[in-house]
């Protein structure tokens, strides 16, 4: 059983790591501006109104999921932030959880700027 939980961690990271950076980045090619909005619309509605239904500000399902998988593999004390989890993980630091907050929400509403921006304009131009 074990075993399962290591590759649902290893699935996690890659999925969950590969989501976050499309959200960033996702705008920055034609063909997948469309499907970053969606996701980054998503991800902002998870963050606002399902984090108000399960009480929790910024709330993820991955998030979630990702978590009770790290703590059945004896993971303690895990952040309210994915990414930073992430971040300490991947350095072996302890990055201050308000500065990785502060930056993870700029970066989501730049993303989501550029994203709605550059889609209304293609929309525009495709219909010159």
């Amino acid at each position: 059983m074990h075993t399962v939980y290591v590759l649902l961690d290893i699935f996690f990271v890659i999925f969950h790591t590969s989501l976050t950076l499309f959200n960033a980045l996702g705008w920055a090619w034609k063909k997948t501006r469309v499907w970053n909005l969606v996701t980054l619309l998503l991800t902002g509605s998870s963050w606002l109104f399902l984090g108000r239904i399960v009480g929790v500000p910024g709330y993820c399902p991955f998030t979630d999921w990702h978590f009770s998988v790290l703590r059945k593999l004896g993971k303690t004390n895990l952040p309210n932030s994915y990414l930073k989890y992430l971040f300490d993980r991947i350095t072996g630091l302890n990055i201050d959880s308000t500065l990785v907050d502060r930056v993870t929400l700029i970066v989501f509403v730049a993303a989501l700027a550029v994203s709605v921006f550059l889609n209304l304009r293609d929309k525009i131009l495709s219909k010159r």
